[in-house]
């Protein structure tokens, strides 16, 4: 599983049984492009030295877009799409799909749907979803609070049902003649680890209006 931990790649989250501003009033286009030194996702190692490329489209609070990216063998690619909200007050929620593919061997079919919640620096993401095992599906569930605040962060993330495992990462993201550049700190539990330890990733990325 899954995909790279992008610089400004949190879902928009929010709730609020107040009036709500759609997040954009007006539909674009972006894409992105990007290289990690190592791939992790949700504190799973994935590959060592990996690029990857994505293409968005957001209009009045609805998204979506596809990301790929290298695993070695084939390419992940990815499919979302959602609606997003944010009240004046800051309150900001989230509901979408997301779908996780492989073009090699590398890995079996992922789908979720994810919810969103945020306010000030805190925002938190809850996933259920399906892994297409070869033996038996299998059911899963992640949630995950992050802290983000002047380009640091903290989260502490969870898997549940038939997956197990916990992480925490910690990092900090900043812009560098017009490109995204981040530094990651990754500790996973001896559930998600297996092989690998902690790790320091590094990563760089560029996105733009089409």
């Amino acid at each position: 599983m899954k995909k790279m931990t992008q610089l400004a790649a949190a879902i928009a989250l929010a709730t609020g049984a107040m009036s709500a501003a759609p997040v954009m009033a007006e539909g674009s286009w972006s894409a992105n492009v990007g290289y990690a030194s190592e791939y992790y996702y949700r504190g799973f190692f994935q590959k060592n030295s990996s690029a990857s490329a994505g293409i968005d489209y957001e209009n009045g609070g609805f998204y979506v877009g596809a990301w790929t990216a290298d695993v070695g063998d084939g390419l992940e690619v990815d499919g979302y799409f959602g609606y997003g909200i944010e009240t004046e007050s800051g309150f900001s929620a989230s509901l979408g799909f997301t779908g996780y593919y492989y073009t090699g061997d590398f890995d079996e079919t992922y789908e979720e749907v994810n919810f969103g919640l945020g306010y000030g620096i805190a925002s938190l993401e809850y996933s259920v979803g399906t892994y297409d095992d070869p033996a038996e599906e299998q059911d899963y569930s992640f949630a995950a609070l992050t802290l983000e605040h002047n380009g640091f962060y903290a989260k502490y993330g969870t898997f549940g049902k038939d997956f197990e495992g916990d992480y925490f990462e910690a990092g900090y993201g900043t812009e560098i003649g017009g490109f995204d550049a981040g530094i990651s700190f990754i500790f996973p539990d001896e559930d998600i680890a297996g092989d690998e330890d902690e790790a320091i990733v590094f990563s760089i990325g560029k996105s733009f209006d089409l």
